[in-house]
C-alpha cells in the first residue's frame, strides 16, 4: 500500500506495476498474458520483446513471502534518489545565483522540498494488527490512570470541555470554526495557555524528557504579532481589558497584577 509506480526507476517497469495494480483491483489475475495486452506491443527491452521480458521477470521472480522488504529497499532507493535530486538543485541554483531567487527564497524552497518529502517518506500506515492495537489502547488507559484529572489525552483546563473530549489526544486535528468576534482566538488562547501553565516534565530512561501533565505548546498565527498575542493572553489570565492596556489605561494595580 505504500509503494507506488513512481517509486520504480524504470519507466517500463512504472508501467508494469500501475497495470499489475490496476487489474488486482479489478479482482482479476495479473500474469503475463493479462498485462502483456495493456502495454505497447512494439517495445522493446534489449533484444526481447515486452512479452519475452515479462515472461523472463516471472521465471526470475523470488519469494513473495518478503515483498514488503522488497518493495521497502526500493521505496528507500526512490527516497535516496528524490534526496539527490533536491540537493542538486540546491548546489545549481546556488551557483547560478537567478535574480528571480534570493537566497532566502531558495532556503524557503528547499525546506518546503525537504517537508514534503518527510511527510510523503513514510510506510507505517496500512493495516495495524489488532495486538498491537490493544497494547496501544492499555498504555493510553495507564497513563489516563496516572495523569491528573483522569484524561486519556491533555486537559484544556476547560472541564465541560475535557468531560465531552477526553482531552486533546495526538491523532486529533480540532478545527475551530466561528463568526468574527465570538471568541474563537481567546479560546485557543486560554487552552495553549492552560497546557503551558500544567507543563511537569519527566525524564524518560533514555534520558529525554516527556510530559507527565500539560505540554509544550507551540501556537501559530497568522493574523496576530507575539506581542498582540501576549497582551491578549495576560489579558486574559488577569482579567485586564486588553484595549486599556494596549491605551495604558490602567492604574497602579491593574499594572502590578499584568506584571504578576
Amino acid at each position: 500500500d505504500f509503494l507506488k509506480p513512481i517509486h520504480l526507476y524504470e519507466p517500463l517497469h512504472r508501467k508494469i506495476f500501475e497495470v499489475a495494480g490496476d487489474i488486482i483491483r479489478m479482482g482479476k489475475i495479473a500474469n503475463p498474458v493479462t498485462i502483456k495486452t495493456f502495454l505497447k506491443a512494439d517495445e522493446k527491452v534489449g533484444d526481447m520483446t515486452v512479452s519475452q521480458y515479462l515472461a523472463s521477470l516471472v521465471s526470475n521472480a523470488v519469494t513473495v513471502i518478503n515483498a514488503e522488504d522488497y518493495g521497502r529497499a526500493i521505496y528507500d532507493l526512490a527516497l535516496r534518489r528524490a534526496l539527490i535530486t533536491i540537493g542538486e538543485d540546491v548546489v545549481n541554483i546556488a551557483y547560478d545565483a537567478p535574480l528571480d531567487m534570493p537566497p532566502q527564497s531558495q532556503i524557503e524552497d528547499t525546506e518546503r522540498r525537504l517537508f514534503e518529502l518527510a511527510e510523503n517518506g513514510r510506510y507505517d500506515g496500512g493495516f495495524q494488527s489488532f495486538n498491537d492495537a490493544v497494547a496501544l489502547a492499555i498504555d493510553m488507559a495507564a497513563v489516563a490512570k496516572e495523569r491528573d484529572g483522569g484524561l486519556s489525552g491533555i486537559s484544556t483546563g476547560i472541564h465541560s470541555l475535557d468531560a465531552k473530549m477526553g482531552g486533546l489526544q495526538r491523532s486529533d486535528l480540532i478545527i475551530l470554526a466561528g463568526r468574527p468576534g465570538m471568541g474563537k482566538t481567546s479560546l485557543a488562547t486560554n487552552i495553549a495557555y492552560n497546557i503551558a501553565a500544567a507543563y511537569e516534565g519527566e525524564v524518560q530512561p533514555d534520558g529525554s524528557m516527556k510530559a507527565r501533565n500539560g505540554g509544550v505548546v507551540g501556537f501559530y498565527s497568522l493574523e496576530m504579532s507575539s506581542e498582540q498575542l501576549a497582551t491578549r493572553i495576560i489579558s486574559e489570565q488577569t482579567e485586564v481589558s486588553s484595549s486599556k492596556i494596549r491605551r495604558g489605561d490602567i492604574n497602579d494595580a491593574d499594572f502590578e497584577k499584568l506584571v504578576a
